[in-house]
């Protein structure tokens, strides 16, 4: 069984840092991308960042300088540092997987950690 499970989440003052980790388990994930994308109450899933198998990056333009996202060594992992936060930023942040081949797209998701930036 194929599982995403993330971490790290918590409530922290505007200005201040978290680090999400997003640990994967079930499959190889060496060739498929990762990424993290976030719902806030009443939004649609929006992505935050991405990260192909190859590292290359992709930024949402909201975060973009103040998000960084990085793979771990054991290429199951995802982080997301998160600096500079804003009270919009809150919202329950997803770990994604997603690999497209010529049969399709296979995906999964996590079930999600809840970010709180509040004074």
């Amino acid at each position: 069984q194929v599982q995403l499970v993330e971490s790290g989440g918590g409530l922290v003052q505007p200005g201040g840092s978290l680090r999400l980790s997003c640990a994967g388990s079930g499959t190889i994930f060496r060739f498929y991308a990762m990424g993290w994308y976030r719902q806030a109450p009443g939004k649609q899933r929006e992505l935050v960042a991405t990260i192909t198998s190859g590292f290359g990056t992709n930024y949402a333009g909201s975060v973009k300088g103040r998000f960084t996202i990085s793979k771990g060594n054991a290429e199951n992992t995802v982080y997301l540092q998160m600096n500079s936060l804003k009270p919009e930023d809150t919202a329950l942040y997803y770990c994604n997987a997603a690999l497209n081949t010529g049969r399709g797209r296979t995906e999964y998701w996590g079930q999600g950690t809840q970010v709180t930036v509040s004074s």
